[in-house]
């Protein structure tokens, strides 16, 4: 009885099982369309409530993006909560935050306006890059979200089996990735012309894979899958009115391509197969600040066709999502380090930046932050990373490229204030940096300026160890600025003050954060009548001084800081063993300290400088006035052989945040200021002054431009226009 019992359970669940069939192999076909891709996501939260499995999936540019990660093992609520918090400005641009650069690259933010730079090769031609955008911190988030599926070659051995198609540029020809390293896969797919720099696989030159098949309907088919389901979000041609510049006009002509091949491939749609197009008729392929509504439409896309996915749902029980298939770890155990390097710089330097512990598993916070400064080293076109897994362990491979646009730079700048009272400032320079004359990563510095304030300085900074922990510095300087004295409170000269002169340093860098030096200087000079009563001395001077320097810098931006601090100590102490005619003792700092509440931004700071012991008042004094330093005098109006200024900044973004690299904020802000000037002998002292502004700033591409209006209790009122530094 029992036997009979057992065999006829067993053949109703042969019975059961052959009546329960299996669900055809289903195809995903994911097609581009940059930030619309997005909706991607929606749809795959779809498909997962509804219980769809997806045997293999094709995409395209973004479509790629969300199907390799998919695919790779990320769950559709894993890949919202991404999007919803990555900062897709920072994705989307190649600089590293700057808290991350070396101080020595974040002093080339003060010296000159403009923030653009041209770049020269070894031989003195100048070097243009292959795109606007490098895609340095793309690859790098790539290579951070795929770690654990770095050594899977064969993209069939992913949870899901995966394609991504590019375009080979020299020959339009479309480039199907079923092998190779994932990330850089996708990196191709994605790379749009001109806007993305191409990406190198094989000795091909690859970009954006919609060029030649944005919706790859027939790569998905030729996986082996019996239907498919295409979700189409490309970004539909601009009417004639909206079409104002060359920019409308290049993007139309792209959209023309993607669309004509993307139409082709719909015609191809079966009855079997199930098209899901999200309504994104408002919705730019810019719109990367619209993550949350570019999901729900895609989620609402798929919803609406409920019936059609029911029918396409898997068997109770053997439905398993992509996140369970790719539960291996996603920060693997490193047991060694390799460098692969074609920069100018020794493999050591590269390797003294990695703090990745052996035998530990990989730290993927402090290897980002790691990549970020050995790429704000500026001689790599891009830094990467990857994990290789082997019978030795793991091995963490360093893969940086040097810059094929050249290491050597050029940088223009302009420094602009006018008080609309005839009195205004202006200097033009230029800085030129020869960077890697040595595998230490010498570098060769010379900056000119004309203007106001006239300078030439050539430095030549040599690190004496891997990692530039310390250096040499020597240096030679020629300048000319315009001092006024004053006696009693009343200006009775303004003196033109020329020095030349050289520096030797010797320094040590404080992490990515500062630097201390510590040097000797001599420099000779006059000083001469420029305005004011002819009969007043004219002299000749020499100075010689030991200087001890502290800076330190984490400000998040040098123009418009959100938070960070900024410490800038001098100490000088002349002495007339090194060939000054007069002994004293002269110490400044400035400091700076910002901190935002969501678009507020305050910025608390100031400055002190202190002269110790009577010397000659016009070599020896500090400059004080203009906008924001003691608003309502015209520039550098009041000088002392000391000086206070302590003041608080206030400014609220006005703009919308762009969420690509082009991101010109405009600020509403104001200033309270004290300070006040004084000499050591003579009867001038200011007394404390209280001073305010408004002022609107404009990040623009060249620098910051502020327009300001400035009053303070000695009855200075002023009105300024400053095109450079904003503090």
């Amino acid at each position: 009885m029992k036997h009979a019992l057992a065999i006829l359970l067993i053949l109703l669940a042969v019975f059961c099982q052959a009546g329960e069939q299996p669900q055809p192999r289903t195809g995903l076909v994911l097609s581009g369309g940059a930030a619309r891709g997005l909706a991607h996501i929606g749809v795959l939260k779809a498909l997962e409530q509804y219980g769809v499995r997806i045997d293999a999936i094709a995409g395209t540019s973004m479509g790629a993006v969300i199907g390799g990660l998919y695919a790779s093992g990320y769950s559709a609520d894993e890949l919202e909560a991404l999007a919803l918090e990555l900062d897709w400005q920072q994705v989307l641009s190649d600089d590293p935050p700057r808290t991350d650069v070396p101080f020595r690259r974040k002093q080339d933010d003060r010296d000159f306006l403009v923030k653009r730079r041209l770049s020269f090769q070894d031989d003195g031609s100048l070097g243009l890059p292959l795109g606007v955008i490098q895609g340095q911190n793309l690859a790098l988030l790539l290579e951070r979200l795929l770690v654990h599926v770095s050594d899977t070659r064969d993209f069939d051995r992913l949870p899901i089996a995966f394609r991504a198609v590019a375009t080979d540029i020299a020959n339009d020809e479309k480039v199907v990735f079923s092998r190779g390293h994932l990330p850089q896969a996708i990196r191709a797919s994605m790379s749009i012309p001109a806007v993305f720099a191409p990406v190198e696989v094989d000795g091909r030159l690859l970009v954006d894979g919609g060029m030649v098949d944005n919706v790859p309907m027939d790569v998905a088919r030729a996986m082996g899958v019996e239907r498919l389901i295409v979700v189409d979000i490309g970004t539909p041609l601009k009417p004639r009115k909206e079409l104002l510049t060359v920019v409308d006009v290049l993007n139309q002509s792209i959209t023309m391509m993607t669309r004509r091949n993307s139409e082709s491939q719909l015609e191809t749609l079966s009855a079997e197969d199930l098209l899901v197009q999200p309504v994104l008729a408002g919705f730019a392929s810019t719109d990367f600040g619209r993550t949350r509504e570019l999901i729900d439409a895609g989620y609402r896309a798929a919803s609406a066709l409920e019936n059609r996915l029911q029918g396409m749902r898997e068997p109770s029980g053997d439905f398993a999502t992509a996140q369970a298939l790719g539960a291996e770890p996603r920060t693997p155990r490193i047991d060694s380090i390799r460098i692969v390097n074609t920069s100018k710089v020794d493999d050591r330097v590269i390797r003294r930046y990695l703090r990745q512990p052996l035998g530990q598993p990989l730290d993927l916070e402090r290897l980002q932050k790691d990549m970020g400064t050995l790429y704000g080293l500026d001689y790599f076109e891009q830094i990467e990373y990857r994990v290789e897994h082997g019978k030795q362990g793991n091995t963490l491979v360093i893969d940086s490229r040097g810059k094929r646009s050249g290491t050597d730079y050029l940088r223009l700048g302009i420094n602009l204030s006018d008080d609309f009272r005839g009195d205004s400032a202006f200097n033009i320079g230029a800085s030129y940096r020869k960077n890697g004359l040595n595998p230490l990563g010498a570098e060769w510095l010379t900056r000119i300026q004309l203007g106001d304030h006239q300078e030439l300085y050539s430095e030549f900074y040599q690190p004496l160890d891997i990692g530039s922990r310390w250096f040499v510095a020597p240096s030679l300087f020629v300048d000319a600025l315009n001092v006024e004295s004053i006696l009693d409170n009343d200006p009775i000269a303004e003196y033109r003050l020329q020095r030349y002169g050289y520096n030797l340093n010797l320094g040590r860098q404080i992490a990515n954060n500062g630097e201390i030096r510590f040097g000797i200087s001599q420099a000779w000079g006059e000083a001469r009548v420029r305005v004011g009563e002819q009969q007043l001395p004219e002299f000749s001077f020499t100075e010689g001084y030991y200087k001890l320097q502290y800076a330190f810098d984490t400000l998040d931006n040098v123009d418009f800081p959100h938070e960070g601090e900024e410490i800038d100590l001098s100490l000088r102490q002349y002495d007339n063993s090194l060939g000054s005619d007069e002994r004293y003792l002269q110490w400044r700092i400035d400091l700076n300290k910002a901190f935002s509440h969501g678009v507020n931004t305050w910025v608390v700071g100031g400055r002190y400088g202190r002269t110790l012991d009577d010397t000659e008042v016009v070599t020896s004094s500090f400059l004080l006035g203009g906008a924001r330093q003691l608003s309502g005098f015209r520039q550098d109006a009041l000088s002392g052989q000391n000086v206070s200024l302590g003041r608080l900044l206030y400014y609220r973004r006005m703009s919308e945040r762009s969420f690509l690299p082009l991101d010109f904020p405009l600020y509403l802000g104001a200033s309270l200021e004290r300070g006040r000037a004084w000499n050591n002998d003579n009867a001038f002292d200011s007394g404390y002054i209280n001073a305010a502004s408004i002022f609107l700033g404009y990040d623009t591409p060249l620098g910051p431009l502020n327009f300001s209006y400035g009053f303070n209790d000695e009855r200075e009122r002023a009105l300024y226009l400053n095109l450079g530094r904003s503090f």
